[in-house]
């Protein structure tokens, strides 16, 4: 009898381990609060300039591989485009919003499409393993029984001031505390943007610099066309170091080239 209860046992474990979905397609819905300052500005035009900004996108995920790219703007007809009374017209650009990534998590391997001024990238680089705390605290999400981990992340940030049409460049580090919340029903060690072959479960939501960001999953399925989880094409093939000089580069030419029209990247 009690041979036959640890059979039944055994068996219903396996099941429930085949159960659980490796493969399908989370939607996460991006925050990000807005800390713009523009130089000679005036309150009648920072008013203009909204205070948060909503966008979507998708994570695929089959066979310890994903994918992550972006989804159409939910904020329809807010094109983010504002022009100041000298003609200048000023373009706020999200951060990733164009990017495709692609990982393979076995071997940490990230490879990226990029859009830098005008031209075309493939990125090849490793995942970043950050050092997470794990905390008891839970909360469900989407009905998943979330587990709480934390863990801070360096990430190199270029601040572009405009000053009477004199572009100025300044090279900062940010110390972002970061919070996520990962399902351990969920075997797949993904999570949204960067944040894959981190912790043992699916992250579902992650908040960066206390709130300033945050990435939270809105959508699970588990339908996914396997085929479109691959390797990004259509770029010029390089490493994440020869990308960070075509980027210096770039912001060199534009110091050179003086004002005119101005694009402001938001800030993670």
């Amino acid at each position: 009898m009690k041979r036959n209860l640890l059979s039944l046992l055994a068996i219903i474990i396996c099941s429930n381990l085949f159960a659980q979905p490796t493969q399908g397609r989370i939607i996460y819905e991006r925050t990000t609060q807005l800390r713009i300052q523009i130089s000679n500005d005036d309150p009648a035009f920072s008013n203009m300039i909204p205070k948060e900004r909503k966008d979507r996108f998708e994570l695929l995920f089959a066979n310890n591989q994903t994918l992550w790219r972006s989804l159409p703007d939910i904020t329809e007809g807010d094109d983010m485009y504002f022009t100041t009374e000298g003609g200048a017209q000023i373009r706020m650009v999200m951060p990733g919003a164009d990017d495709i990534t692609f990982t393979d998590i076995p071997n940490m391997r990230r490879v990226e499409y990029k859009e830098l001024a005008g031209k075309n990238f493939i990125v090849t680089d490793t995942v970043n393993r950050y050092d997470w705390k794990l905390s008891d605290e839970t909360k469900d999400i989407l009905g998943h029984n979330c587990r709480k981990a934390t863990t801070v992340r360096m990430q190199p940030s270029m601040r572009i001031n405009n000053d009477n049409g004199k572009i100025t460049r300044e090279e900062i580090i940010d110390t972002l505390n970061i919070t996520a919340w990962f399902a351990p029903d969920l075997p797949v060690f993904a999570g949204p943007l960067y944040y894959q072959g981190q912790l043992p479960g699916t992250i579902l939501e992650v908040s960066e610099a206390d709130g300033r960001t945050t990435f939270k999953a809105v959508e699970i399925g588990e339908k996914v066309d396997v085929k479109d989880i691959k390797e990004p094409k259509g770029g010029k093939k390089i490493t994440a170091e020869a990308f960070r000089k075509e980027r210096e580069a770039m912001f060199r030419e534009m110091q050179e080239n003086g004002g005119g029209n101005m694009n402001i990247r938001i800030r993670n």
